[in-house]
């Protein structure tokens, strides 16, 4: 069967439709709207590319996303550098600072243990957060990752692998959103829910 369309126009839609959360009919669309967009349009997405291409690492000491190692948060010294938030991406921690709850310091996995992708503990940067428990300053680990089959996996595998240590090893609530209604909450939620349930 015959691609509808030949070359460049071809090879930016794929391009598109391999990102993540991009299908094919968005792809299509963006390659469209970019054809007709102006000049300058045009360039300031290359550019914005190019830069986050050249610009932008991983924190040397939690893994997150910067411009310059260590970043901003870790070497802030108003953070509390007794506590960590183990997270698996960089874009978890920006969801976190909006709470605007939490002033520990962060580290970033890099993934969740999945077998099925062939995804285990040495693949991710767990070396890292030992290496940073090497001194006493941390007490309280929270682990902040995805209520998933990988999440929990990786969530106990840390807390088998950090028990020793004699610190804090907390993990976040779940359980039912706000807003949402019992009659459409999964059994798993609902017993988290009620697991986690305190005093009114």
């Amino acid at each position: 069967m015959a691609l509808a369309y030949d070359g460049a126009i071809q090879r930016l839609i794929d391009s598109f439709a391999s990102l993540p959360g991009i299908g094919p009919k968005g792809a299509q669309r963006i390659a469209f709207y970019l054809l007709s967009a102006p000049d300058e349009e045009s360039d300031r997405l290359v550019e914005a590319i190019r830069e986050v291409k050249d610009k932008v690492m991983f924190c040397e000491v939690c893994g997150n996303v910067c411009e310059a190692s260590p970043c901003t948060i870790c070497s802030d010294p108003r953070r509390d550098r007794t506590t960590i938030c183990v997270v698996e991406e960089p874009k978890d921690v920006m969801s976190i600072e909006r709470t605007r709850e939490y002033r520990g310091l962060y580290h970033v996995l890099g993934g969740a243990i999945n077998p099925m992708a062939n995804i285990g503990p040495s693949d991710l940067n767990i070396a890292g957060l030992l290496k940073r428990l090497d001194n006493d300053e941390v007490k309280e680990i929270i682990v902040a990752l995805n209520p998933n089959i990988e999440g929990e996996a990786t969530t106990t595998y840390l807390g088998r692998l950090l028990l020793p240590l004699d610190l804090k090893v907390t993990r976040l609530a779940s359980g039912l959103p706000v807003g949402g209604d019992l009659e459409y909450a999964d059994e798993i939620t609902l017993s988290r829910a009620l697991a986690g349930r305190r005093a009114v």
